[in-house]
């Protein structure tokens, strides 16, 4: 996969998990996103340096999304714990 499918993987990973995990973000919908695309590139390589899964070639690779998932929600997770209450409501 090429950097421009990585970037349309993440902007869709960062979609998914914001539908997964609803609520307001500190970022809005541009900070979700590029979280998306950030989570991506971690999940792709947490799956590849320690589940010993190698990055696919292939755009619609289950593994390849589960991964940008997941990495999506761990970094949106950890964005709003860290910047989540530093807006005043």
């Amino acid at each position: 996969m090429g950097i421009i499918s990585w970037i349309v993987l993440g902007l869709l990973a960062g979609i998914i998990a914001k539908i997964l995990l609803p609520g307001r973000d500190p970022g809005g919908l541009i900070g979700t996103t590029l979280i998306g695309v950030a989570g991506a590139f971690v999940g792709g390589w947490i799956s590849s340096r320690f589940l010993d899964r190698p990055i696919a070639k292939d755009f619609y690779d289950g593994a390849t999304w589960v991964s940008a998932i997941g990495g999506a929600l761990v970094l949106l997770i950890a964005y709003r714990i860290l910047f989540g209450h530093s807006r005043s409501r």
